[in-house]
């Protein structure tokens, strides 16, 4: 009999995963040089056995029971914890701590007499034997398999039938079925699929730990995040001791959820209260500081934003974002020099968020914008005083979401006034025991905060 498969010659960017039908130097996507790579794919090859369609009405209205672990952060993030069959990434830099995290997860699900798989293709089984003393954890219920093979660690994993699975990390495994070395897009591409196909088939939750690049994205994000149920990362500076896990994607809950946690020698602790505990160190009378009530997902997060200046002998000064986004330390900068009168332009500006914490949103431009002006005058501002705001570009301050849940949460820590836009205020004041000072422009802001 004459085999009709058809071999199809592609080139695929080991950096983004992008295909081409002949080779570039340089990938038109994520303009890496040198990164495409020759691959070879069968056509016309057997269709697999698939399942028959049922109608949605003919399935049976179950509430899928998730597997909730005593890490309350980490359920949180979830949307109440494991669901049951989902395939979940966690990525973050290196030294972060997504091992720690994995392993004190296996630990605890394995507390109810429960079996955990955890697949080590990275570190050896003695060297978890120390993490998890370090750890303080026995590991009654832990199964460790340092493998490489996938294909051989899923067979193991169907004899031992686990209740959650862990692989560390999915770009050290590799797989038979893809000629390709690990960590490549093939080996990628394929391990993934394996696992979720796995994973969905058998019903064990399964997580999966993932490298970052240099820009920070996970590696091969087009295949790893759009193949997996969830995406987690854990962010914060690898010299601080506080980690926020972060939902980029989750088909069974909300992306609006961070967990906060504290490195410590027994691994992350889980933070109640991360505003307090963000404020605990601040300075009596610090010039430059402002504290700003944030929002992470849907949990209000005061954090404290500095400021520096400092005049400078280059032709062009330095803007410097730690924690911010450094493109709008530049607007915030440039509208406080065209629409407030300040002369910034020989300065030198250092802008900081305490604690490790990265602020993204636009309703910290008015706390750096205080900072900026409080270093720049040399004077402090009040100590009990909040501000939130997005500035624009003509010097106009615009509100902000959820205003009664930031307030509260100021009002909360014993704050008593509160620097916030004058639009805010037309839909009706916020209900809050404190004392609102509203203006409409970024100059007048500033009047009011060192009035």
């Amino acid at each position: 009999m004459t085999d009709v498969r058809k071999s199809r010659t592609v080139f695929i960017c080991q950096e983004c995963g992008q295909e081409s039908l002949k080779w570039l130097g340089r990938c038109p996507d994520c303009q890496t040089w040198n990164s495409f790579v020759e691959r070879v794919e069968r056509q016309g090859a057997g269709v697999a056995p698939v399942a028959a369609p049922v109608e949605i009405c003919e399935l049976a209205d179950e509430e899928l029971a998730r597997l909730v672990i005593d890490l309350p952060e980490f359920n949180r993030v979830l949307g109440g914890g494991i669901v049951p069959g989902s395939l979940i990434l966690v990525g973050g830099d290196p030294g972060i701590g997504k091992s720690t995290l994995m392993l004190q997860a296996a630990v605890l699900a394995a507390r109810d007499r429960r079996r955990v798989l955890y697949i080590s293709a990275e570190e050896s089984a003695q060297q978890l034997k120390m993490r998890a003393r370090r750890l303080t954890a026995a590991g009654e219920g832990i199964f460790l398999l340092s493998e490489t093979n996938l294909d051989g660690a899923l067979q193991e994993a169907d004899a031992l039938q686990p209740s959650l699975m862990v692989v560390d990390s999915i770009q050290t495994v590799y797989t038979a079925a893809a000629p390709s070395p690990p960590g490549s897009i093939g080996q990628l591409r394929e391990c993934t699929m394996r696992l979720m196909r796995w994973a969905k088939s058998s019903g064990v939750p399964t997580c999966i730990v993932g490298h970052v690049t240099k820009e920070g994205d996970i590696a091969g994000p087009r295949l790893l995040e759009h193949i997996v149920d969830v995406v987690l990362y854990l962010e914060g500076e690898r010299f601080s001791s506080y980690r926020l896990l972060r939902g980029v994607k989750n088909r069974f809950g909300s992306t609006n959820e961070v967990g906060v946690f504290e490195m410590t020698g027994e691994g992350l602790i889980g933070v109640e209260n991360p505003s307090e505990v963000f404020l605990a160190e601040r300075a009596e009378g610090a010039v430059g500081s402002v504290v700003v009530p944030t929002l992470e997902g849907s949990r209000p997060l005061l954090v404290e934003v500095q400021a520096l200046t400092s005049p400078t002998m280059l032709a062009t000064p330095r803007r410097t974002a730690n924690g911010l986004d450094l493109n709008r330390l530049i607007l915030v900068c440039a509208v406080l020099t065209r629409r407030a009168g300040l002369a910034l332009g020989n300065q030198d500006i250092i802008a900081n968020v305490v604690g490790g914490l990265r602020v993204h949103e636009p309703a910290a431009d008015l706390g750096l914008a205080l900072a900026i002006a409080s270093s720049y005058r040399d004077a402090a501002l009040s100590r009990d005083l909040v501000a939130i705001g997005e500035v624009g570009l003509s010097g106009e301050l615009r509100s902000v979401s959820q205003m009664e849940r930031r307030l509260a949460e100021a009002e909360r820590l014993g704050f008593a006034r509160c620097l916030l836009p004058q639009a805010a205020l037309r839909r009706g004041a916020p209900t809050s025991g404190m004392q609102l000072l509203p203006a409409a422009s970024l100059r007048e802001a500033i009047r009011l905060a060192f009035a």
